[in-house]
């Protein structure tokens, strides 16, 4: 999770260097077709091209259905609401996936867990700090791709079982890329990448596939409900690359808010680590 966390926030980074000349849906294009090419190189290069099936098919598709409808609401939603509200929404997600593990996973809702997910999203509010006194429609998509991307975390938790992580992989970089490129075309032409945007698109594909390995990894050793809060820890990370490289401000909140996510952290992964092992 600590490197699907890095990937993301480089991604991030990257995506702040190109958004000028290329739109939403033509980043998400281009970073999965690099990102096909990346797997289907690397899938070569280990002899496992064989792992790539499609006997679960229906699954990819409707994991990668949830994906980029998250993707899309939060898109929009980032048009229509402040930042802070967007951002606090989006990381209730790890609190939907440890609400619906034991429902769709039938995973164990443990104490530790509800106080990790809590302290958590506490953390989130207090670095954050969104106005929930008018509910608009930007609201309710922040909330709802929320909702959608806690659905992906746990599809693919129910993929990791008997999937092998190329296979997941390459159906999601194909499946991302075939929505992509359809929404890049709806007005009938694309931009391409020139010179300045190229590195930082290569960067994108790269951080994209990275952390969706570490994130597909990280689902097929632990628990869903336990991985979901270490993303918390993305925000406070997030908050100081734009402190250090877009002069965004610092306020004390962002420390106390960083604590409280630390904290929950701890508790899950000491939790976790104290937990019995199941015998092989």
């Amino acid at each position: 999770m600590t490197g699907s966390i890095a990937s993301f926030s480089a991604m991030a980074v990257a995506t702040r260097a190109v958004k000028v000349r290329h739109e939403t849906f033509e980043i998400l294009a281009y970073r999965s077709i690099l990102g096909l090419m990346i797997v289907l190189l690397a899938a070569t290069l280990l002899g496992r091209l064989n792992r790539i099936s499609a006997r679960r098919f229906p699954s990819h598709v409707l994991r990668n259905g949830f994906h980029f409808t998250g993707q899309a609401l939060w898109f929009w939603a980032v048009t229509q609401i402040p930042l802070a509200q967007v951002f606090a929404l989006e990381f209730t997600s790890p609190l939907w996936v440890i609400l619906l593990s034991p429902l769709v996973l039938g995973e164990r809702l443990t104490r530790p867990r509800l106080l990790a997910a809590g302290l958590g999203f506490a953390g989130i509010l207090i670095v954050a700090r969104p106005d929930f006194g008018h509910i608009e429609p930007g609201v309710m998509a922040a909330a709802g791709c929320a909702v959608f991307f806690a659905a992906t975390m746990l599809m693919t938790k129910k993929l990791t079982r008997g999937e092998d992580i190329l296979s997941i992989l390459f159906w999601l970089t194909l499946l991302q890329a075939i929505f992509g490129l359809a929404l890049s075309f709806r007005d009938g032409a694309i931009t391409l990448p020139d010179s300045a945007t190229l590195p930082w698109l290569l960067l994108i594909g790269l951080a994209g596939i990275v952390a969706h390995l570490c994130l597909t990894t990280a689902l097929s050793l632990a628990p869903a409900s336990f991985v979901g809060p270490v993303d918390f820890a993305r925000l406070p990370v997030i908050a100081l690359i734009g402190a250090a490289f877009y002069d965004e401000p610092l306020a004390w909140t962002l420390a106390l808010g960083a604590a409280l996510i630390l904290t929950a952290n701890y508790i899950s992964l000491r939790a976790e680590s104290r937990a019995p092992k199941p015998q092989l």
